[in-house]
């Protein structure tokens, strides 16, 4: 009679992991403890449509808070950035606050300054291409989680633009390819900068800190089209284009 042999004891799954990250975040920054001016300023900046940014991690910008000035009341403002679509997950700076404040508001406190981690080489955004106008030229495409900022002129892409990537300028934006990520115009207020593409597949569009996130499916007069977006007044208009 041969002995049963019982199978070697399997180590069991580690219950949890813990890894360094990066989150692309909005940053709110106040600039008045003012609610009431708080409240009706964003209400007109996003045409009165609640939930507009659909859950967007927040992140609230005190950093810049004169020191002497009146500490916000940081409840009431997480709570209007909530009815606005935003989710505010911690605060940068204090704004007068103190940690239990802003623990109480179920906030993270964050310092004012923060060091940022080098990216690695799988994340670095492509090297730009500067002409001497002043226009930045990307030639390869922008992956998730990469983000290109044209500081002080037009931003030029001649390659895809990935959901969850983010192109900036303070002037126009033009990409020559689809349009998939996040594209912000105008960055400095200039109401009469554009954004063209040829395949319109954003998931957030802003002109001159006038956005529109494209959070139902795109109308077929521009889904995956040619596509210009502008401002009209405080509204975005974006329109398909003809190329032939």
């Amino acid at each position: 009679m041969t002995a049963s042999v019982k199978p070697a004891p399997t180590r069991s799954a580690v219950p949890f992991e813990i890894k360094s990250t990066a989150l692309n975040l909005i940053a709110f920054s106040p600039k008045t403890a003012d609610f009431a001016a708080l409240e009706t300023a964003l209400g007109q900046k996003l045409g009165g449509r609640d939930n507009f940014f659909g859950g967007e991690a927040t992140l609230i910008d005190l950093s810049d808070w004169p020191i002497n000035a009146i500490s916000p009341d940081l409840p009431a403002l997480a709570a209007l950035l909530r009815r606005s679509g935003m989710q505010p997950l911690a605060v940068r700076g204090h704004g007068g606050l103190s940690p239990a404040a802003i623990s109480d508001a179920g906030l993270v406190s964050l310092p004012a300054s923060v060091k940022e981690s080098k990216p690695t080489a799988r994340t670095a955004a492509p090297e730009p291409i500067h002409s001497p106008s002043g226009t930045m030229i990307i030639d390869k495409p922008v992956r998730s989680g990469q983000q290109i900022y044209a500081r002080g002129g037009d931003l030029i892409v001649l390659a895809l633009v990935s959901h969850g990537a983010e192109v900036i300028a303070d002037g126009n934006i033009h990409v020559y390819a689809p349009l998939r990520g996040r594209a912000l115009a105008g960055a400095r207020g200039d109401s009469s900068a554009r954004i063209f593409t040829h395949c319109m597949e954003a998931e957030l569009l802003s002109v001159a800190g006038v956005y529109r996130a494209i959070d139902e499916p795109l109308p077929t007069s521009i889904k995956s089209l040619p596509t210009q977006v502008r401002l009209d007044g405080n509204r975005l208009v974006m329109e398909a284009m003809d190329l032939d």
